[in-house]
Order: structure tokens, then sequence, then C-alpha cells
């Protein structure tokens, strides 16, 4: 395989490896255990947060950082929070600088995201909560969302 790699760089063909996947940070708290893990009448509030950045390592090496949330509540109570850094160093080469940045913020974080999942599924479990499973993200409505921010945060440009 890393033949093929290194052929499809010198023949100039786009080219993306993943060099490198790892947690970066992981904390699981259990707030009121073992009070909170017993029977519930009502299912809890779950809020899921995610996030994609994107590091240079040098002209071909970046550092994705696929950021995972979870926040499990009922009422006041705060049942338990759920965070993870699942990082990947992915090398890219032969791509068009107008071409990067949704390659690293779409592609790249799909590739983590199955990994990320399975980690934090077990680390509720471990807590002793069933596990999160998180649906499917759409890590291009994400990018785009990101980048109405963006505009929208920019000056227009016009004189006030």
């Amino acid at each position: 395989m890393a033949e093929n790699n290194e052929d499809a760089r010198s023949l100039g063909q786009p080219n993306l490896t993943v060099l490198l996947q790892y947690v970066k940070d992981l904390s699981f708290e259990n707030p009121d255990a073992p009070r909170s893990l017993g029977p519930r009448r009502t299912a809890p509030n779950i809020n899921i947060g995610i996030n994609v950045q994107a590091n240079p390592l040098d002209a071909e090496d970046f550092e994705i950082e696929l950021r995972l949330e979870g926040r499990a509540t009922d009422g006041d109570q705060t049942l338990f929070v759920a965070e993870l850094v699942y990082a990947g160093v992915f090398r890219i080469s032969n791509v068009p600088s107008e071409n990067l940045p949704p390659l690293l913020m779409i592609e790249c974080p799909r590739l983590l995201f199955p990994f990320a999942r399975q980690i934090l599924a077990d680390m509720t479990r471990n807590g002793g909560f069933p596990p999160l499973l998180i649906d499917p993200v759409d890590f291009t409505a994400l990018y785009r969302q990101r980048l109405m921010e963006f505009a929208q945060n920019q000056p227009s440009g016009r004189p006030s």
C-alpha cells in the first residue's frame, strides 16, 4: 500500500493518507453516582456537540481534531458528561489549495468519526449508562454552517 501512495505522489495524483489516529483528550464525569444510575421515570435529555479543527503540521501533514461531547441531564441533575477529542494526522499531497479546506473539514473527520463514536459509546457504557450512540454526522452540512457563520462575522467592507 505504501508503494501505491508513493506512486500516486510521484505521478502528481491527489493523495490522502492516514498516518496516525489517537485519543488526544478523554473525560467522563458521573457527578451524582450512584444515585444517577438508578431507574428513571422519563428519558434523560441528551445534548451532543461536535466540532472539527485542522492544525497544519507542515506543507503536507495536518492534524485533524474531532471533538465530541455528550451531556445527559434529568431536570437540573447532570447524569453524565462525556468529552472526547479524537485526532488523526493526515498527509495530503497534490491537492489544489482551494480544495484543501473541504478535504480537511469534511473527508478527514468522516474517516475519524466511526472510531470516535465507538470510544464515546464504550465510555458511557463503562460509566454505567446505556451506550451513547451518536447518529452519523453530515460533515458537509457542518462545514457549510461554519462557512456561513464565518461570513456573517466578517465586516461587510462598507463604510458605516
